[in-house]
């Protein structure tokens, strides 16, 4: 079954990653959305590694207390925790520009560009983050039933297919 869940999260990755190279993008287009994260990246990582570290430390906290590990370990914990978050992040917006370069035109990068200059576009850079942090809270505690789900499935088909055979 652990296999199963690997191949799935593996196939997840695969098709996320798939079709964001940057020699599929125009040099203008990339090099207009390497501006676009230039604008961009000032205020979202630090807003998008404190939406990440709320939704996800307490839990971890929380297991930890309800271990008995001593707060001084915690606190390394939360350390080691915020060092991986921060690497994580900032390795993942340096692949956002050539998936941006891969879906808009440089005309339309540099229209957001323009966007992103206005008041409403300075606040949608300070909201969003917050926004899309308060919506992968609500999803988080929804990931264990899709697991579940696609597991179940997963199992029922290749049950089905006779891959699976019942204990007797």
């Amino acid at each position: 079954m652990r296999t199963l869940r690997v191949l799935f999260i593996a196939l997840l990755l695969a098709g996320a990653s798939e079709g964001s190279r940057a020699e599929d993008a125009s040099p203008q287009a990339l090099q207009a959305a390497n501006e676009l994260f230039a604008i961009l990246s000032k205020d979202m990582m630090s807003q998008l590694l404190g939406q990440v570290t709320n939704a996800f430390w307490p839990a971890v906290e929380q297991k930890a207390r309800a271990e008995k590990i001593d707060d001084a370990t915690i606190g390394e914990l939360r350390k080691e925790f915020d060092r991986i978050q921060i690497a994580f992040v900032t390795d993942a917006m340096k692949g956002a520009p050539p998936i941006y370069a891969r879906h808009f035109s440089a005309d339309e990068l540099r229209e957001l560009i323009a966007f992103y200059k206005t008041p409403t576009g300075a606040k949608a850079l300070h909201e969003l983050p917050t926004v899309m942090g308060e919506f992968t809270a609500q999803m988080v505690p929804r990931l264990q039933d899709v697991q579940r789900d696609t597991n179940e499935a997963f199992t029922k088909v290749l049950r089905d297919h006779g891959y699976i055979k019942d204990k007797q």
